[in-house]
């Protein structure tokens, strides 16, 4: 295994890997490591008390950021004639009905996030298998799939950021970038915490959420106290 850059070091040393840090020093700590020669995005990981096995366990929602993600994000929408024309004047990226399900089939994926009207799923549907494992699949529960377009669009190129739990009960997400203020990366973390809490399943038990943590593309975690989200 190879020894961990300079970069990395110089960020790692002020880190006690023992501690829980309230929300606002972790975000210091990890803005003032992050010297990545790009805006590194920073990211979010939950560890719940829940299992994705069950359905009555199942942990999943949208947030809308209220700083943005800081990426750039390409939408698509399955739509026709007046909705498409709504999806167009809204800023979406990718507008089709038939020929846009063949772009995709042929392996095509020229977008981060996949919305459609409800008239459009019998035909999206035949594209769960390869929408599906890429986590682009619409979903009404997520506002993915919908006939307000106008809205859907600008939520999802402003910043919405869809969660699902995944295996051993991990949920990460990334909430800015490093060129973020603390306070914006704050007040995104709090917002997204928020979110996940609200989508607590009926099937968790005890308390929601085990462990969190916060870090840069090329630094290390910080660990968080969760209360001080407000987060049980």
């Amino acid at each position: 295994m190879s020894k961990p850059g300079k970069r990395f070091r110089a960020a790692n040393d002020p880190i006690d890997h023992d501690k829980l840090y309230a929300i606002e020093e972790a975000v210091k700590l990890i803005k003032n490591g992050a010297k990545a020669k790009f805006d590194e995005t920073i990211e979010i990981a939950m560890n719940l008390s829940v299992d994705p096995r069950h359905a009555d366990q199942m942990v999943r929602g949208v947030c809308q950021l209220p700083h943005g993600s800081g990426r750039k994000l390409r939408v698509a929408v399955f739509a026709k004639g007046a909705k498409a024309d709504e999806a167009k004047a809204a800023g979406a990226d990718l507008v089709g009905a038939e020929e846009l399900v063949e772009q995709v089939q042929k392996g095509v994926i020229d977008f981060d996030r996949c919305i459609a009207t409800p008239d459009m799923m019998p035909l999206v549907g035949r594209l769960g298998k390869v929408l599906g494992p890429r986590g682009l699949m619409p979903n009404p529960k997520v506002g993915t799939v919908t006939n307000d377009l106008g809205p859907a669009v600008s939520a999802a190129k402003g910043g919405a950021v869809e969660f699902r739990v995944e295996k051993a009960g991990l949920i990460h997400a990334g909430v800015g970038k490093a060129s973020f203020t603390e306070e914006a990366l704050v007040e995104n973390i709090r917002a997204f915490t928020d979110a996940v809490m609200k989508s607590k399943p009926s099937g968790a038990k005890g308390a929601f959420v085990k462990r969190m943590a916060v870090s840069s593309t090329m630094g290390p975690g910080v660990k968080i106290e969760p209360t001080s989200l407000g987060a049980r």
